[in-house]
């Protein structure tokens, strides 16, 4: 079906005196030869009307775009284009043609997610840009506007004058209307993404990693991140004046940050544009912009629970090193492996497992090996013990940020985890940024940023890799998400930001707000393996685990992934049996998501249906201040009655002077009631709701 809704041409009145027969066609048309001095512009607008997007050249021929919505200005004029490290610059001289919008409207399902059924209802846009000759090079961007945000990208087609593009710097801007308030980490800073976030004006903001969320002083919220990355630089964001921001692409190997033969496309520019911050959370359009699956069945990996010798480390119990101190030992193992099968857990991380940890490999990496275990690890043994019990080890294949090394073993690793029945691992790159190791263009190993393009390349060959051996990977210290799990479904779950790790050793630990930023930040890219679920509050971090009890459990429902830990050490939990049913019980796989409600950084109520049966679960958390939170039950079926088994903070509870302080109730209810959410400061509440019946109470 072609898109009429909206075309318009402002240099002429072509498109009013088309009979409707010629608007069912797509059409190219000139938007661009006015006289010197002149602006040409088109627009084209989302299914509903509610985005429009405006491109248009400049008096001098700068590519530029806008975004509006309902009217109302969101992206004022942004420039786009690139400076080339070879040849002048793409950025002036151009006009600009645009063919007539297309709609589209295409259901799909996602293996595992956090809801299964999705909708990718768009109007598609493609803009042509040619520079005047002599060199008449050209490039299109190609727009896809929903009712809830947008994706453009560009397309460098076969051409004569242009066989390589060289980047030196994208020219992408985003120029933010109006003012506001930004959620932000840093960009090209030593630790990687894993910084606690920044809430300033938008007017304030450095250099900044995406996702950035944004909510203008007129309550609109604005996501701006990119989708689908893929054998390019990432891109962060860096302010150039009031509210404009201007893409920064990461650094490569030579003075190009990108090179790529053309024809090729980039990845694609997102903003996602909501009047609550919960929409933004619901909205689809990161997945959406991603190709479809392109690995077929993927049933080998199943959404899980797991329980692993990890948390140990990070309180100095154990060390990942062999030694006296040494985690990953078979008892030890094959204790883990009997209490998940005792408690229903799929999986048992092991850390450590493998020969490299002695000597210095952070940052180095040069000595790991990841097919050779440690001799008081019986990998055999514990395969065999594991499938006994209907238990899968989660391999683990720490780097040091060496992916050069890596690349020359990960296939061998991959290839034992197959055989030994496990189809996960959790891949690390522990490594200063800038300082991972990558295949330089003399064949030898040469130093790179995380999200450079030889990294991002790397990463694509370890999921490729990963696939054919039917192995999922959870990446930490990893690439950003940017909606790839969509086309490689085993791309399961990351890392990307400060973890529950923080709260073992962090100066400082993870504040209580820490949580609630990430549900409107990270998270919007995709989901994080946060590890929750800690009952031992004193650590080696100054205030501990700033969290209560109630609040732990919250965050299995709040914080999304296929695979949730249970990350304290066994023995917490035997102690504690009333608060760890609900880890037990609550599911990782889901068929549909509701936000009920949510502010950016101070709070946010989730409820998610079970795709496997007719249960929900709710979780809420706060910041460190106390919320008394209305939750309609509305999301439930009407007519039918549940048990709600509530787990919630006891009175006098605090994140920082009584964390363990838990009341756990059951009452009955229906869709027609709603809830008071009592959370205390830094606290939380989640609630599983099992159906008992029909009929009234």
């Amino acid at each position: 079906m072609i898109l009429t809704r909206r075309f318009l041409i402002s240099t002429t009145a072509l498109m009013a005196a088309l009979p409707a027969s010629a608007l069912a066609q797509p059409l190219a048309q000139d938007v661009a030869q006015a006289p010197a001095g002149a602006v040409g512009q088109a627009s084209a607008s989302s299914p509903g009307g509610v985005l429009t997007v405006q491109v248009g050249v400049t008096g001098e021929g700068r590519p530029e775009y806008t975004v509006s919505r309902m009217g109302r200005p969101v992206i004022e004029a942004s420039r786009l284009g690139f400076i080339l490290t070879d040849a002048t610059k793409l950025e002036r001289n151009f006009t600009v043609t645009a063919d007539a919008p297309t709609s589209h409207d295409e259901p799909w399902e996602q293996p595992w997610g956090e809801k299964r059924h999705m909708q990718n209802r768009y109007t598609e846009w493609r803009t042509h840009f040619v520079e005047r000759a002599p060199l008449s090079r050209r490039f299109d961007v190609v727009f896809r506007i929903y009712d809830d945000g947008v994706g453009f990208r560009y397309e460098f087609p076969e051409q004569a004058n242009l066989k390589t593009l060289n980047v030196s710097e994208e020219l992408t801007e985003f120029a933010v209307a109006d003012a506001g308030e930004a959620w932000w980490v840093p960009a090209f800073e030593w630790n990687r993404e894993e910084y606690l976030y920044n809430r300033t004006r938008i007017d304030e903001v450095g250099v900044a990693q995406t996702p950035i969320t944004l909510r203008t002083d007129g309550g609109l919220h604005v996501s701006l991140h990119e989708a689908a990355l893929v054998d390019y630089s990432g891109m962060n964001l860096r302010r150039v004046g009031g509210g404009r921001f201007k893409a920064a692409l990461t650094p490569g190997l030579t003075n190009a940050v990108v090179t790529r033969d053309l024809p090729f496309h980039t990845p694609w520019r997102t903003l996602q544009i909501t009047d609550t911050a919960g929409e933004l959370v619901t909205s689809g359009l990161i997945l959406n912009l991603n190709e479809p699956n392109k690995l077929g069945d993927v049933s080998w990996f199943k959404p899980m629970k797991y329980v692993g010798i990890w948390w140990d480390m990070h309180l100095d119990r154990k060390t990942w090193a062999s030694g006296p101190k040494h985690g990953a030992t078979t008892d030890y193992t094959l204790k883990h492996i009997d209490f998940a099968a005792q408690h229903g857990f799929g999986g048992v991380l092991v850390e450590g497992w493998n020969k490299g940890w002695d000597g210095e490999w952070f940052g180095n990496g040069w000595d790991y090996s990841f097919t050779e275990p440690y001799a008081d690890w019986d990998i055999q043994r514990i395969a065999d013990y594991a499938r006994s019990k209907g238990v899968e080890i989660i391999g683990h294949h720490e780097t040091g940020g060496n992916a050069f090394h890596y690349e020359q073993q990960m296939d061998a690793g991959f290839a034992l985890y197959q055989r030994m029945g496990w189809h996960s691992v959790k891949t690390g790159y522990v490594a200063d940024a800038g300082g991972a190791r990558v295949r330089g263009l003399d064949g030898q190993a040469t130093m790179a940023w995380h999200e450079s393009q030889p990294m991002v390349q790397h990463h694509q060959r370890v999921i490729e890799s990963a696939a054919r051996h039917q192995v999922a990977v959870n990446a930490h210290e990893p690439l950003k998400d940017t909606g790839l799990r969509r086309t490689y479904p085993n791309i399961i779950s990351r890392e990307g930001q400060r973890g529950m790790e923080y709260n073992a050793w962090g100066n400082p630990g993870n504040p209580p707000e820490h949580e609630v930023n990430l549900v409107f930040t990270r998270m919007l890219a995709g989901p994080m393996d946060f590890t929750p679920g800690i009952f031992g509050m004193n650590t080696r971090a100054p205030d501990g685990v700033a969290t209560t009890w109630a609040k732990q459990l919250a965050l299995y429902v709040t914080l999304y992934s296929p695979i949730q830990m249970a990350a304290d050490i066994l023995e917490n939990y035997e102690a504690n049996p009333g608060p760890f049913q609900f880890i037990k019980d609550v599911v990782t796989d889901w068929e549909d998501t509701r936000v009920l409600n949510g502010e950016v950084g101070d709070f946010v109520t989730i409820a998610r249906k079970d795709r496997n049966s007719d249960q929900w679960f709710l979780g809420a958390i706060t910041d460190e201040e106390p919320r008394n939170l209305p939750a309609s039950l509305s999301f439930l079926e009407p007519g039918r009655r549940y048990r709600a088994e509530i787990y919630r903070d006891a009175p006098g509870a605090h994140w920082k002077t009584n964390r363990e302080a838990i009341d756990i109730v059951t009452q009955e209810v229906t869709a027609a009631d709603t809830l008071t959410l009592r959370l205390a400061p830094g606290g939380g509440q989640a609630i599983r709701f099992v159906p008992l019946g029909r009929g009234r109470r």
